[in-house]
């Protein structure tokens, strides 16, 4: 099959871009080298193009897990021209097609199926989209937003703007002679563009490679805690392409995930709202219809395999009643909590009732996780 034209322009752009970044840049910081400002702008500089990306393109504009501010918006649009990762409406309407067409070879614009190779990188050096490149149907309701086609229809423009002027003025402004200014473009703008951009790509190709899968086996994304860390908390992929809408994707309070802190930070302040979280009964469900079917096919190997499998459907079922139950008092609670004229009383014993069966509920997963531990020894019987 006859492969697609090579797209000359992104070809080059990221050839030069990256023989710049490992040449000019190491050259520069032997000869000359950076100061504390120098590392502390490109420091900024990338947090500013990477959250722009996550908290904007991402998780604002392609899945709405959260409203912002028109001035939040501006932020993220102008962030996302010097990220250079395309426009928005672009960006958001390839993401959407490759949450719902996921590891298609044909469909899905980065399918990590292709390999590590296409899914980072390639899926861009050829014209693999063809005639489907501008077709934004799927994103009609940003093409509604001013901000987004603003920044779309002059998104050359602002690129130019960004990468050159942004770094530009800030070494005027910090540097006391023009080679600092010169180590101001060269750090703050090639090494910090190639740096982000690859840290992005990083989530097309390794986090549907590398790691967990707690959430779903139904699709290749994986969650990654390292991965989290270059990518401002996107690392979490197995949970994210299952609940897209979360504007979280390291749900526990131990995760690193940036992006969900400067968006619940920003609703603290008013610049942020409607922010979607998915429940944790749907949470649990999954993750326990995860092990079940993972339990199922290994038990299927061993001995007994049918006794076993009976009593893990039991367990299975006893956790799920638990959770709903835990669930059901839980939504009763946070109401019982906005109403300012419910006895105290009565919140007071809907508490304890709460902390009980949170305590049962928790009881219970450990067994459950327990009993999938033990089913798998050849020993037990």
């Amino acid at each position: 099959m006859k492969k697609p034209p090579i797209i000359w322009t992104n070809v080059i752009f990221f050839s030069l871009s990256f023989l710049a970044a490992i040449t000019l840049v190491p050259w520069y910081g032997f000869t000359y080298g950076y100061t504390t400002t120098h590392w502390l702008v490109f420091v900024c500089c990338m947090f500013y193009a990477g959250l722009s990306i996550t908290a904007g393109y991402h998780r604002l504009w392609a899945h709405k897990a959260y409203d912002a501010h028109p001035a939040v918006q501006w932020v993220f649009a102008i962030g996302g021209a010097f990220a250079l990762q395309n426009s928005a409406l672009h960006w958001s309407s390839d993401h959407r097609v490759h949450h719902g067409q996921v590891d298609d070879p044909v469909k899905d614009p980065y399918a990590a199926t292709n390999g590590f190779w296409y899914s980072h990188i390639g899926w861009m050096l050829r014209d693999y989209q063809g005639d489907s490149y501008g077709n934004y149907a799927n994103a009609r309701d940003l093409q509604r937003n001013k901000i987004v086609m603003f920044q779309h229809r002059h998104y050359l423009k602002l690129v130019l703007l960004t990468n050159i002027g942004i770094p530009l003025v800030l070494g005027l402004m910090l540097s006391n002679t023009w080679f600092e200014v010169v180590g101001m473009l060269l750090l703050a703008g090639v090494l910090r563009l190639v740096l982000s951009q690859h840290f992005t790509f990083f989530i097309n190709s390794l986090a549907h490679i590398w790691g967990s899968r707690p959430y779903t086996e139904k699709n290749t994304a994986r969650d990654n805690g390292f991965l989290a860390l270059f990518t401002y908390g996107e690392g979490y992929h197995n949970f994210h392409h299952i609940f897209a809408s979360d504007y979280r994707n390291g749900i526990r309070w131990y995760h690193y995930d940036p992006t969900k802190w400067i968006i619940r930070a920003m609703a603290a302040v008013g610049l942020a709202s409607k922010l979607k979280r998915t429940p944790i009964e749907r949470i649990e469900k999954a993750k326990a219809e995860t092990l079940l079917l993972k339990t199922k096919v290994r038990l299927a190997k061993l001995p007994l395999a049918q006794d076993k499998l009976t009593l893990l459907h039991q367990e299975y079922e006893l956790l799920l009643k638990k959770l709903q139950t835990f669930c059901s008092v839980q939504k009763q609670l946070i109401e019982a909590k906005k109403d300012s004229m419910l006895e105290h009383c009565e919140k007071s014993a809907l508490m304890k009732q709460y902390q009980e069966l949170e305590a049962a509920w928790q009881t219970q997963k450990q067994a459950w996780l327990a009993l999938n531990a033990r089913l798998l020894k050849p020993s037990f019987s």
